[in-house]
């Protein structure tokens, strides 16, 4: 768009001047269109908004558009690319803060607070300043040599290929400037990862990409050469996707270049698509094998896995392989099924998966109920993209929260709906070099580490609301969701805690699905 604007421009200054030497009128539409591309020209010369610079002068009407959005803030409701409902409301926080804006409001809240589904924090007439030093948190079991202190808010898996790279450059640079961790997705290490120097980590997908031998199994040696790299930081197995859980990745073709090729190790030209399921490991016994494999190949660090909770019992397989062996993980990543991707079968983003209130306080219990939840870090995954979402995935049980969708709307994502056609107008999912030279890194990486910033103080404000000083302290029941017209319940009465041992003790403690779960779980077999 950019080329042609400029080559239009040329023309239209050639050919308006040529005539005004034999039209007079010709010179009033020099008139005319000198002062368009003057403001074109400045369009393509400034870096804080990717519209305008790779498409000048038609670029501005989306911000005109923006202009009278106050007015129709309270009508409009947006569509994600999985289908689920997002408020502007939630997006226009995370710009506000990433730009440095003012995020209060007039006239109150702008939603339906007797909406079923409308959740709230119960805050105190006590308030109390909040304790800033619990915003970082240790990961690192007794096994892990290399413990990493992580911030309470971290960015989620998005891979280059998916992401270009001004985009992944703009999110580690953004990570080093405010101290937290940048999740690789599974594409693999790129050069754009490691350059900025932020704390990265390492995703370990089924393509194992960046650590895969020439069959697409997993290399040992490759994986250890990059894993002691001093920028990565925590290892994560990535077992399953909320967006697409039992579903391997997508690249589509159209993404893929010839730098890319070579970071995954695939065949240019075709679709990029992840099995569904590891090479590496087929049983939960096998799985923590290869936790404490990695572990030991990078040195030490935390390893992890990640995964969007499906079929319960096979969940607790994985505890009972854990009591049994001895091997913990440092930390399990619970996804929800509304957690955003660059492109996924419809069905899959719409009707697979569990979501991350249930699967949180799912994995959470299990492991109080095993008594081991002390010896691993839980960190929730899926639109967590305010100070409040923070707080009730806390309340459910976990330690730390990440977020993809949000930082891609801090560098800018407007929700085009094109990360899967290499089309992204803002140069954030996109290979196409033209659009990615739009999206500056260094305004962007600012925006980063901004509206992480401004995310963990208002999680930390609100905490201070409830009377609260520290993320312990939070519990379920200061959470309440409206489920009807007529009734509200806390977060104790919709997802009902489990006892510590519980699951060891069995007896009545146990719901019968859950005791039926927890009998039919196996170590030796998903």
């Amino acid at each position: 768009m950019r080329r042609i604007f400029v080559a239009g421009s040329i023309a239209s200054v050639a050919l308006i001047g040529g005539l005004a030497f034999l039209w007079t009128p010709a010179l009033w539409s020099l008139v005319v269109v000198a002062p368009l591309i003057v403001i074109g020209v400045s369009d393509m010369l400034q870096k804080k908004q990717a519209v305008r610079r790779n498409f000048p002068l038609i670029g501005r009407g989306r911000y005109l558009l923006e202009m009278i959005r106050p007015e129709i803030n309270q009508y409009f409701v947006e569509s994600n690319s999985d289908g689920k409902p997002f408020s502007r409301n939630d997006r226009s926080v995370v710009y506000q803060r990433a730009k440095g804006e003012l995020d209060t409001l007039p006239f109150g809240t702008q939603r339906d607070v007797y909406a079923v589904g409308y959740e709230w924090i119960n805050h105190s007439l006590a308030p109390v300043a909040p304790d800033h030093s619990d915003e970082r948190l240790m990961v690192g079991g007794a096994a892990c040599r290399l413990p990493y202190s992580a911030s309470v808010f971290n960015v989620s898996g998005m891979s280059y290929g998916s992401l270009s790279k001004n985009a992944v450059l703009a999110l580690n640079r953004g990570a080093k400037m405010g101290g937290f961790a940048h999740n690789t997705g599974e594409g693999g290490l790129s050069p754009y990862h490691l350059e900025p120097g932020g704390d990265l980590v390492w995703q370990i997908g089924t393509g194992y990409f960046s650590c895969r031998n020439r069959d697409g199994s997993f290399s040992a040696d490759e994986f250890a050469r990059r894993a002691t790299l001093p920028n990565v930081k925590m290892i994560e197995i990535k077992l399953s996707q909320g967006a697409k859980p039992g579903h391997g990745g997508i690249l589509p073709a159209a993404k893929l270049t010839p730098e890319i090729v070579a970071i995954r190790g695939v065949v240019p030209g075709e679709d990029v698509i992840s099995p569904p399921a590891h090479s590496a490991f087929s049983t939960p016994a096998g799985l923590l094998q290869f936790v404490s494999t990695l572990r030991e190949a990078s040195g030490g660090k935390p390893v992890g896995f990640k995964l969007c909770v499906g079929k319960r019992h096979e969940f607790l397989g994985i505890v009972k392989a854990m009591l049994e062996s001895g091997i913990m993980p440092d930390f399990i990543t619970v996804d929800g099924a509304e957690g955003g991707t660059g492109a996924a079968p419809m069905e899959f983003s719409d009707f697979v998966g569990t979501p991350l209130n249930e699967g949180l306080s799912f994995v959470h219990y299990s492991l109080v109920g095993a008594g081991i939840r002390d010896k691993i870090r839980v960190i929730a995954s899926g639109k967590v993209n305010t100070g409040f979402q923070v707080a009730t995935k806390i309340a459910l049980g976990a330690d730390a929260c990440n977020a993809a969708r949000a930082m891609m709307f801090a560098i800018g994502c407007i929700q085009a709906l094109r990360c899967n056609t290499n089309k992204c107008p803002t140069g954030v999912a996109t290979q196409d070099a033209e659009l990615v030279a739009g999206l500056d890194v260094g305004d962007k990486s600012h925006r980063v580490a901004r509206f992480h910033k401004e995310t963990v103080r208002s999680f930390f404000e609100i905490l201070g609301a409830a009377g609260l000083r520290k993320r312990a302290d939070l519990k379920p029941w200061y959470i309440s969701k409206r489920v009807s017209s007529g009734e509200v319940r806390g977060y104790h009465e919709l997802y009902p805690p489990l006892e510590a041992g519980a699951l060891l003790h069995g007896g009545s403690a146990l719901s019968p699905g859950l005791a039926r779960a927890w009998e039919a779980a196996r170590p030796d077999r998903f």
